[in-house]
């Protein structure tokens, strides 16, 4: 799902009715990615729930020896996976999900390594829960950095009321007003904004502007000077 929705977003032209492509669909595999792990929480909430009542009799053996060999693949995945979980939403909803597969594979080894040597017959439930217990937390955060981008919320990175402060002391800038910010996909903040200037060379006060932008970390910023007696000016990097 996550290489599917990295390769649509990188591979799909803006068009009349996407202008600015299919980036969001790497958003939506993460939210997506965020959900099935917190249904896999619950789901193994629930059997751990359940066999704390009433124990069930393990095979520890072919047990450890499956857990073994998932962690040897999980390892490898993470491994891939490491450098792109920084950079992209989506990435770190498949990073997640290796990781979590890659402790539960862990916790599978030592309840089966103490089911062989203890008998122990609770071990099983207590690894599912803490394996639950692990995950509920990583996937709400991802799940929220997803909604954010969805509902167009400021970035956190992003302070709206100093990138503001910093507009409104530019030259000849007397007011500053309609400023939006939003995150298009991970590692792609962007911004629309009206100026009023009471000078006469509007290029200047956008270029001033952009340089201003760029500073606070946004790829794309839509820059709407207005003078004292209501003309226009716009430009858009």
């Amino acid at each position: 799902m996550a290489l599917a929705a990295v390769t649509a977003a990188r591979r799909a032209a803006r068009n009349p009715k996407q202008t600015f492509g299919h980036y969001r669909w790497e958003v939506l595999a993460a939210l997506a990615n965020a959900t099935l792990l917190l249904g896999v929480a619950a789901y193994v909430t629930y059997e751990g729930i359940g066999r704390l009542r009433s124990p069930v009799e393990v095979d520890a053996a072919p047990m450890l020896a499956v857990a073994v060999m998932g962690l040897v693949v999980n390892l490898v995945s993470f491994r891939l996976l490491h450098s792109g979980a920084k950079e992209s939403l989506n990435v770190r909803g498949a990073y997640l999900e290796v990781m979590a597969d890659a402790v539960g594979s862990v916790g599978v080894i030592v309840s089966a390594i103490v089911i062989l040597t203890t008998g122990w017959p609770y071990t099983d439930a207590v690894v599912a829960l803490a394996l639950a217990a692990f995950i509920v937390p990583r996937a709400l955060r991802l799940a929220g950095e997803a909604l954010r981008i969805v509902v167009q919320a400021a970035p956190p990175t992003i302070d709206v009321d100093v990138l503001t402060h910093d507009l409104s002391g530019l030259p000849t800038v007397t007011d500053v007003h309609d400023v939006h910010v939003w995150t298009l996909t991970s590692g792609m903040d962007v911004a629309s904004v009206h100026l009023v200037s009471a000078g006469t060379h509007s290029a200047d006060v956008v270029r001033a502007a952009q340089r201003v932008l760029r500073e606070h970390g946004l790829a794309h910023a839509t820059v709407q000077v207005e003078d004292d007696e209501g003309g226009e000016c716009g430009a858009e990097w």
